[in-house]
């Protein structure tokens, strides 16, 4: 399976259960709730959709991280900042949610790395 197909996979998904609890919520009269899961939709497509750039094996990992980087820069940074989940009244605004946007990607890629790197080292040992 393409790398692409794959991606669509893995964000459609999630996306489409997000988005069948969005309209769910919107028929209830809960628009906040409604606004809530569909942008968390868009977001888990995104990244549904850019996972498989760690799947591309001849680019170095550096490489990787940089594009998975900018692809989350130009995708869900800019639905963060559509979402009004956060006051945007200042740049300031705007710094304090480009900085929470790296704390957070940060500790997300250091949690599964970490995650991940233990899944393979146990897995190597149960090989032996």
């Amino acid at each position: 399976m393409n790398l692409l197909l794959k991606g669509l996979i893995r964000g459609v998904i999630p996306f489409v259960l997000l988005l069948i609890i969005s309209l769910w919520n919107r028929l209830q009269g809960s628009v906040e709730e409604s606004n809530a899961f569909f942008f968390y939709g868009v977001v888990v497509f995104f990244l549904g959709l850019t996972s498989v750039i760690y799947e591309i094996n001849h680019w170095k990992f550096s490489k990787q991280i940089l594009a998975h980087y900018g692809a989350m820069l130009i995708t869900v940074f800019p639905t963060l900042l559509l979402s009004g989940f956060y006051s945007l009244n200042s740049f300031v605004d705007l710094v304090k949610v480009y900085l929470e946007f790296n704390i957070t990607g940060i500790v997300l890629f250091f949690s599964t790395y970490l995650i991940f790197k233990l899944i393979r080292k146990l897995n190597h040992v149960k090989a032996e």
